[in-house]
C-alpha cells in the first residue's frame, strides 16, 4: 500500500489522530511528519477526512468517507484484519482487563479512548499495579511501533517503587515474538511483565 492508503486504513481503526501520532505509528517514533501532513491535508482537499481540533488543542484527522476502497494483497488476509481488529480494539481489551482485575479484588480507574493518563491504575489495599494498553494494527510496522511505544510509556509511569507495572498486548505471534526478543536483564531491571489477551477473552501474564 502507499503511504495515503496506510493513513486511511489507520484511520479508520484509530479515529481523530494527529499527524504526529499518525506518523509515529506508520513511518517511526521521532521521523519527520511532513509527508503525512501534505497527504492528509490532500485528503480534506478531496473530501476523504477532515482535520478538527481536538479538546486537548491538537488537529485530529477524522474519516469522512468510510466507504474509500484500498486494493487488498488478498481477501484473506483483509478478513482475518477486519476480525482481529474488532477483537483487539484497545477499549475492548480495557474492558476485559477490568473484568479480570474486578474479579480479583482489584478496583480500577481507567482512561477509555483517548483520555490522557495511565490505561488502567489498579488499586487492592495497599497494593498498586498500572497497565498500560495497546491493540492491533493494521500493518506489521505498526504492531512494532506499538509495542515501542507501549514499553517507553510504562518506563515513564514509573514513579512508584511499590508499585506493579505491565504492558497488555493482544495475544498475536508478532507482539509474543517481540516480548521473547526483549532482552531477560532488561526485563528483569525494570520489572515490567507482560500481559496477552486473546480472542476468547482470555489473559496470560509473563514476567521473562
Amino acid at each position: 500500500m502507499t503511504l495515503k492508503d496506510k493513513i486511511i486504513s489507520y484511520l479508520k481503526d484509530k479515529d481523530g489522530l494527529t499527524d504526529r501520532e499518525i506518523t509515529n505509528a506508520i513511518l517511526g517514533v521521532n521521523e519527520p511528519q511532513q509527508a503525512v501532513n501534505q497527504i492528509c491535508r490532500a485528503l480534506v482537499s478531496k473530501g476523504i477526512i477532515r482535520r478538527v481540533n481536538r479538546r486537548d488543542g491538537l488537529i485530529g484527522n477524522y474519516i469522512v468517507v468510510q466507504g474509500v476502497h484500498i486494493q487488498p494483497p488478498s481477501f484473506v488476509q483483509v478478513k482475518h484484519t477486519t476480525e482481529a481488529s474488532a477483537v483487539f480494539k484497545e477499549d475492548h481489551l480495557k474492558q476485559i482487563l477490568k473484568d479480570y482485575l474486578h474479579a480479583d479484588g482489584w478496583k480500577t480507574q481507567i482512561a477509555w479512548g483517548r483520555t490522557p493518563g495511565i490505561d488502567i491504575n489498579a488499586i487492592r489495599g495497599t497494593e498498586r499495579w498500572t497497565l498500560e494498553v495497546k491493540g492491533l494494527g493494521s500493518l506489521s510496522a505498526m504492531n512494532v511501533n506499538y509495542f515501542l511505544g507501549v514499553l517507553a510509556e510504562t518506563h515513564q509511569r514509573r514513579d512508584d517503587p511499590n508499585a506493579k507495572y505491565s504492558i497488555a498486548l493482544p495475544d498475536v505471534k508478532q507482539f509474543r515474538n517481540l516480548w521473547n526478543r526483549l532482552p531477560l536483564l532488561a526485563k528483569k531491571r525494570t520489572g515490567i511483565t507482560a500481559i496477552f489477551i486473546d480472542g476468547q477473552g482470555k489473559v496470560h501474564e509473563f514476567e521473562t
